[in-house]
């Protein structure tokens, strides 16, 4: 059965706005602080992207995908701005990532603005520098542009990734069961020979009736 394409038709056939809401609310709550180390935002976006089959499909989801991902990141950019460094002492922030939060301010100083771009692309980080820029002070007017960039750059190659994947998936599963027969032939074939060898091998290796045993056999009693 082709499972992998029945699963990737079955996803094609849902409701493309439920659809893309999904992916949409899974990137905004990974880059909202707080849920974006438990929500699946990244998987969620590539499983979605294999339904993006058309021009339409793509951008509609790419549209939603940034400005949810900018979404997240601004309200993370709001919380860092209202609580400040003490977001570092909360439990969830020293549980989950407290190296990270430090690393985050660390790459702010030196990157500023261009930190929050290249942060998108990192796991944990992701979810980290947008309040670790509002609680180092950087100002919106350089994180929005910033952020929005980021967006659109992560948001299209994972998109991108989760199409190519899609397709690359029916074309290797439509290969798998033309060929299937041959290769089972094949292995079967491989296994009978390899028994049939096994089998004679032992064959010659017992040991011959002693000639005693033979006269014995053939005197008459």
């Amino acid at each position: 059965m082709a499972l992998v394409t029945d699963l990737l038709n079955w996803l094609q056939e849902l409701p493309q706005p439920g659809l893309v809401a999904a992916a949409g609310g899974l990137v905004l709550a990974e880059c909202t602080i707080g849920l974006g180390f438990i929500a699946p935002g990244e998987s969620g976006l590539l499983i979605a992207a294999t339904t993006a089959t058309s021009v339409p499909r793509f951008l509609i989801l790419w549209a939603v995908v940034t400005v949810c991902a900018a979404l997240g990141d601004s309200i993370g950019y709001a919380l860092g701005r209202r609580f400040g460094p003490r977001l570092r002492e909360t439990k969830l922030i020293r549980k989950y990532g407290a190296d990270a939060w430090d690393r985050a301010g660390a790459v702010l100083e030196r990157r500023g603005a261009w930190a929050v771009f290249f942060a998108r692309f990192l796991p944990v980080l992701r979810t980290l520098l947008p309040a670790a820029a509002g609680a180092s002070r950087l100002p919106f007017r350089k994180f929005l542009p910033a952020t929005t960039l980021g967006a659109l750059c992560w948001s299209i190659v994972h998109i991108s990734l989760g199409a190519a994947l899609g397709e690359a998936a029916k074309k290797v599963e439509g290969a798998l069961n033309t060929g299937f027969l041959v290769v089972a032939a094949v292995i079967v074939g491989v296994l009978l020979f390899f028994l049939l060898r096994l089998k004679k091998r032992k064959a010659l290796a017992e040991p011959e009736p002693k000639a005693e045993e033979e006269e014995t056999a053939g005197t008459p009693q």
